[in-house]
């Protein structure tokens, strides 16, 4: 990246400032970008695609637990959770007792649980294995870009002037989203998502507002620094104005949570049902490395999670767009059989995830690793990550998931 870039982006904020809408007349650029909206409308089914991360490392076994497995309580004399208390979704394995949101989900055919997802020597350093999982390049120590942000890039014509994806709450790109024909906007909420302006008076920031939007209305060669700053500048005032729009008179159809993640989420449904364009939506939920004392903080998040995407889901139902959304979590690893001396759990490697969808085959996916026949005190995976993302790239988004992944993976059947 050039300097000149960098001091752009300085000005901007890409990395999470956010923007603030113009008072004047719309610039050429904002017709631009409303021309480009609307051709984009004509070729877009609309299919919205919300990641969620558990950052941490979840514990996959107190997660969906194992309950008809002897060896599981063995393992886990006093972090077990009992078989009275599970959640039964079969006579084997059922949720953890927080997460009822999640069994309503299940009911209701909106659920799906893949089981034993991880990829071939894994790694339990958090920042080495969340790389992995978010460029979809096991083999590859550093990487420039991500798996979102490749696909992304090859769709790239469809989103001129656009905001194809979001990162809600967060002070940094995550580097599933990282593109390099795509600028994608980072939020940690709707009220700081403005145009950093800097110090001084009024008649400064209105000189400034100018010289941006002169900036943005600016023809410049395709991939030079000059194209670079117009398009991030695009991104910059089309979405602060629109998302003001879209979300100002937005009333959920459920109550939510009072949760982090739940309001989170609540701004992502005003946004999908204000069709802002948006098709990627990236989440995180934090604290999932549980290594002492794990009960009563996994119980929170697992009930956080299940509740906030529950409510989200229903709302998303009661204005009639949730066919239009899937929803799929990931977490970096499971963790260790085994619990350990500190009344919690260690860095593991395979684990489930979930699958939200009114599309697809719900229920259970894959069968339960074995409990017994382990890798270093581990479970061992039998479903690679990458298969689960060829098949959302694949048969949701329409990307072509070997372009994106370097390889072809077979596809699953959760949608």
């Amino acid at each position: 990246m050039t300097d000149t870039r960098r001091e752009f982006l300085k000005q901007i904020g890409s990395a999470g400032a956010g923007f603030v809408s113009l008072t004047a007349a719309p610039p050429l650029f904002l017709q631009r970008a409303a021309l480009a909206d609307a051709e984009k409308s004509k070729k877009d089914d609309g299919r919205i695609l919300v990641v969620v991360q558990m950052a941490g490392g979840n514990d996959g076994l107190n997660t969906v637990v194992p309950y008809g497995d002897s060896e599981y309580y063995k393992a886990r004399p006093s972090l077990g959770i009992s078989k009275g208390s599970v959640l039964k979704l079969d006579d084997q394995l059922g949720l953890h007792p927080a997460m009822t949101g999640f069994k309503e989900l299940y009911d209701e055919g909106m659920l799906s649980i893949v089981q034993g997802v991880g990829y071939k020597n894994p790694n339990r350093s958090h920042f080495r294995s969340m790389d992995i999982w978010q460029s979809a390049r096991p083999d590859i120590e550093y990487t420039k870009d991500g798996w979102l942000g490749r696909a992304l890039d090859l769709t790239a014509e469809k989103y001129q002037g656009g905001v194809p994806a979001l990162a809600f709450g967060r002070d940094k790109l995550p580097l599933s989203l990282v593109a390099t024909k795509v600028n994608v906007p980072t939020i940690r909420n709707l009220d700081s998502y403005q145009l950093q302006l800097g110090p001084g008076p009024e008649s400064n920031k209105k000189l400034h507002r100018r010289i941006v939007g002169k900036l943005a209305d600016q023809s410049a060669t395709a991939g030079s620094d000059l194209d670079f700053l117009r398009k991030t500048t695009v991104t910059a005032f089309t979405s602060a104005e629109r998302l003001k729009k879209v979300t100002s008179s937005y009333k959920p159809s459920v109550p939510y949570p009072n949760n982090r993640l739940a309001q989170q989420l609540k701004v992502l449904a005003q946004i999908i049902a204000g069709d802002f364009g948006t098709r990627i939506f990236f989440v995180t939920l934090g604290g999932f490395d549980t290594h002492s004392e794990q009960q009563g903080a996994h119980q929170g998040l697992l009930a956080e999670l299940s509740s906030a995407l529950s409510a989200f889901y229903m709302d998303l139902k009661g204005h009639k767009l949730h066919e239009q959304v899937l929803i799929a979590t990931f977490s970096e690893f499971g963790r260790r059989v085994k619990e350990n001396g500190s009344l919690g759990t260690d860095h593991g490697a395979a684990s489930q995830l979930f699958v939200v969808s009114a599309k697809g085959k719900p229920g259970i996916h894959g069968k339960h690793p074995s409990l017994t026949s382990l890798l270093q005190g581990d479970l061992k995976f039998h479903t690679d990550f990458r298969q689960v993302y060829a098949t959302l790239l694949d048969n949701w988004l329409g990307v072509p998931s070997k372009k994106v992944l370097g390889q072809e993976f077979s596809k699953l059947e959760f949608v």
